[in-house]
């Protein structure tokens, strides 16, 4: 029997509270603003960036429409390199395998990094609650976990705070009596606190950007080397990957690994870029895991429209040209995946019957700009309007006689009507015209009664004209 989704609040409910906050908006607007600028830069030196793009789409299609073979061709060539690899149905199921495997070390202490995958799965909570404290060591991340918040950003989880709040942040928690805001000192002081728990760790536990089927190879790039320092000094190490990270042949690199950073950090390469294959007697951890995690894929994975939302390497440059985003932030999303690509991820992942995930297809303004920076080119507005339907369908279907009478669906199926015929639409426009002369003022309707007030409580309408085209031009004819 499946498990009733757990409710999260919708996004029109938590976006309200951070529209007010103005000191998160400056935030987040300087530094999406800043990445997005640096990207165009970057992107606009590669005369072959669409080609590129057209090689990532091809790419994670065909991956997606085999990725059986090569899900059990990465296990096979994980294991003849020494590896273990494990499956995982379900957040619980992963978790339940990575406590497992924490707990037979006998630590009380475990370091992660690059690991937005166990923040979906809820690993952190699932270990503290077997005595295990998983300390994260990406910069941003330990922010993050310092001040008991969530992240808000893909790539930048802290990208909501400011460097005076780190500074106050890091005085608090790490004991600094001084400290500056510059941001050498704040890493500085992020430095020697994790290398202490670094050469001290006996387990790491990292996600993954890419996993590659013929070698067994696992990716991850980063910018600070934390991820090398976890991924390496550990006696075992723990791999978390969600199963699309999957990727067929190593020469697949040639094209991530000038996608991804460039749609990411807005830099040419990140300075760091760890490929590990099993274990090596001697270097490095002696002892490797990997988690193959589903959790709702294969279910994304048979919907035609929406499979293409598997093909994200989270480089979140969605999230920085999204005019929405911009304004809310990430926490207003109430999921690990923020912005754009969350919207679409998230109620394909959690389920429609889960209120809070389906509000999210909606929080978007179409505009298409995600579209237009996607490095592998998931159309997110095409599945943005195919969930907005889904829901709609699914609402009529469960809904009873409350939603059958529900005055959108009313008014839609009237207009549905008055557009599939021009008559009945040019009829339906003089009875608009003369209806709206109690509330049209200089062309612009900003203020309707009723039920259709939920509509101008948020935007102008532009009042019918005196005189429509068609009108114009019969009178043209005469």
């Amino acid at each position: 029997m499946s498990k009733k989704a757990e409710h999260t609040p919708t996004f029109e409910e938590s976006a309200k509270a951070y529209l007010d906050n103005t000191q998160l908006r400056r935030n987040i607007g300087h530094a999406t603003h800043t990445i997005r600028d640096k990207r165009e830069n970057v992107v606009d030196e590669m005369p072959d960036w669409e080609a590129l793009r057209e090689a990532g789409d091809a790419i994670k299609t065909h991956t997606m429409r085999h990725l059986d073979e090569y899900l059990l061709q990465l296990e096979e060539s994980v294991q003849e390199a020494g590896g273990q690899v494990h499956w995982a149905r379900d957040a619980e199921e992963a978790n339940q395998i990575i406590t497992g495997l924490v707990k037979g070390k006998k630590v009380n202490e475990a370091v992660k990094v690059k690991s937005i995958t166990t923040d979906e799965i809820g690993l952190n909570k699932a270990l503290a609650e077997e005595g295990i404290q998983a300390l994260e060591t990406d910069l941003a991340e330990l922010i993050v976990q310092l001040a008991g918040d969530e992240p808000s950003h893909i790539l930048v989880p802290a990208i909501h705070k400011n460097r005076a709040e780190i500074r106050e942040l890091f005085k608090e928690k790490l004991n600094k009596d001084e400290l500056s805001d510059r941001p050498e000192d704040l890493a500085e002081a992020a430095r020697l606190y994790l290398r202490k728990k670094f050469l001290n760790a006996k387990v790491g536990i990292s996600g993954a950007n890419f996993a590659v089927a013929e070698t067994g190879t696992v990716a991850v790039v980063e910018s600070e080397g934390n991820g090398r320092m976890c991924t390496t000094l550990p006696d075992t190490l723990i791999t978390v990957m969600g199963i699309e990270k999957v990727i067929p042949r190593w020469r697949d690199f040639e094209v991530f690994m000038q996608l991804l950073p460039r749609s990411s950090t807005a830099e040419r390469m990140n300075p760091y870029n760890s490929f590990w294959t099993g274990v090596t007697e001697g270097d490095g951890p002696q002892e490797f895991h990997v988690v193959l995690l589903d959790n709702g894929r294969t279910k994304v994975l048979a919907d035609e429209m929406g499979r293409q939302t598997l093909n994200c390497i989270r480089c979140s440059a969605c999230l920085n040209v999204c005019p929405v985003y911009e304004r809310t932030g990430g926490h207003a999303y109430n999921s690990v995946y923020p912005g754009p690509i969350g919207a679409i991820l998230t109620p394909q992942l959690k389920g429609l019957d889960d209120e809070g995930a389906a509000s999210l297809p909606y929080a978007s303004t179409l505009c298409g700009a995600c579209y237009e920076v996607c490095p592998v080119k998931i159309n997110i507005p095409d599945v943005l309007v195919h969930l907005r339907g889904k829901i709609v369908d699914e609402q009529k279907r469960n809904g009873g006689l409350k939603s059958k009478f529900e005055p959108e669906h009313i008014g839609m199926k009237l207009l549905s009507r008055a557009f599939a015929n021009s008559k009945r639409y040019e009829r339906a426009q003089k009875v608009a015209r003369s209806g709206q002369k109690l509330f049209a003022d200089e062309g612009v309707i900003s203020k309707l009664p009723g039920y259709l007030s939920k509509w101008t409580n948020t935007r102008d309408l532009k009042a019918i004209p005196d005189q429509t085209f068609r009108e114009w031009w019969r009178q043209r004819d005469e």
